[in-house]
């Protein structure tokens, strides 16, 4: 089923003339999402003294300042950039490839970028051992971003026959490249030693635990670009809906827009994956809610799945901080636990065209 296809289906009449309500309301939704999650934690923290926090200076002292302004705000921070690249790659891809089961998690490019990930931490580790240095942080994104980019390039290349996309051996390339990754992952840990076998396990849970204000501004120049630079894309994605002749006709630089749409992709989940793991059906459920509420004009759709990932990222990361206190769940396991009948209800809802 093509994007073009899920486009005849009716919207509702009021969020199709009002596009900017529903930005709106996705905006809300994520402040509040964002004070939710502020005020949540193993000692909750009243949303007036949050407030109150935030409104002073950076150094708010008492136990809250910290609190609230050198653990918990980065973690959103760093939640909203994961949540919304992962959604506005998933709207990426599934525009690119004209079908709303595409998603960088479902056809390995997520596996991929971990892989490079680890591949990073084991090779960066062994090379440092003999000092007392510590692998830079910084030194994950561009090997993730790498991992990511190949994998892509790699999906692309074998989906793609006389300038044709074929979606089922699209799907098919993912589940053999997430394979392959995972068997790389599988050498890793085996050749791992504790420390490094409880690093990897990191990534292949995915969680935000481990967040910081380092992290957060080593992959803000990565992800911020990337949002930025997905709405110019939206009106190329509504023409390649129509067909890849008929966007060309229409002055599509076709094979220009969609190499820009692979280096997006490749940036925002190599950035994610290194900084929060994999993290599983956000931009695969992301988007498909919006085209149903609001329609599959891109223009709308990229960034309100943006607003939206960002949302749901940080709501599930609340949700994973209280739901085992005092432990912690990983986040990947929640957004999995919750993505995966979502997919099952959208394979049985389309059943019989999915992959056509």
């Amino acid at each position: 089923m093509t994007v073009a296809r899920i486009a005849a289906r009716p919207v509702p009449s009021l969020w199709r003339r009002r596009p900017s309500l529903v930005l709106a309301a996705l905006s809300g939704g994520l402040a509040a999402s964002v004070l939710a999650s502020l005020c949540i934690g193993a000692t909750g923290t009243p949303l007036a003294r949050v407030l109150a926090v935030l409104g002073q200076s950076w150094n708010a002292p008492g136990g809250d300042g910290l609190v609230v302004l050198q653990v918990r705000l980065p973690r959103v921070i760093l939640g909203a950039l994961v949540g919304a690249a992962l959604a506005a790659s998933g709207a990426l891809m599934q525009g690119l490839f004209r079908n709303p089961l595409a998603d960088p998690g479902l056809v390995g490019v997520s596996a991929g970028a971990a892989l490079a990930a680890a591949a990073t931490i084991m090779l960066g580790d062994n090379l440092l051992s003999s000092s007392t240095g510590a692998l830079p942080f910084a030194a994950l994104p561009v090997g993730a971003f790498l991992g990511g980019l190949l994998t892509t390039l790699g999906l692309y290349l074998v989906a793609t026959r006389g300038g044709r996309t074929s979606v089922a051996t699209m799907l098919l390339a993912g589940v053999a490249f997430g394979a392959l990754a995972g068997a790389g992952m599988g050498l890793f840990a085996y050749l791992s030693n504790d420390r490094q076998l409880r690093d990897l396990s990191f990534w292949s849970l995915g969680s935000l635990s481990g967040a910081t204000w380092t992290k957060a501004k080593t992959v803000a120049p990565l992800i911020l670009p990337m949002l930025l630079a997905t709405p110019f894309l939206a009106r190329a994605l509504n023409a390649l809906a129509l067909g890849e002749a008929e966007a060309f006709h229409l002055g599509i630089p076709v094979q220009r827009m969609k190499a820009a749409a692979i280096f997006l992709v490749a940036v925002a989940v190599g950035a994610s994956v290194a900084c929060a793991g994999i993290i599983g059906f956000v931009g695969i459920v992301v988007p498909h809610v919006l085209r149903l509420i609001a329609g599959p004009d891109h223009r709308l759709l990229l960034p309100a799945s943006a607003l939206l990932g960002a949302t749901l990222l940080i709501s599930a990361d609340s949700i994973a901080r209280v739901i085992v206190a005092p432990a912690e769940l990983p986040i990947g396991i929640l957004t999995a636990a919750i993505g995966a009948p979502f997919f099952l209800w959208l394979l049985l809802r389309h059943q019989g065209g999915a992959l056509q």
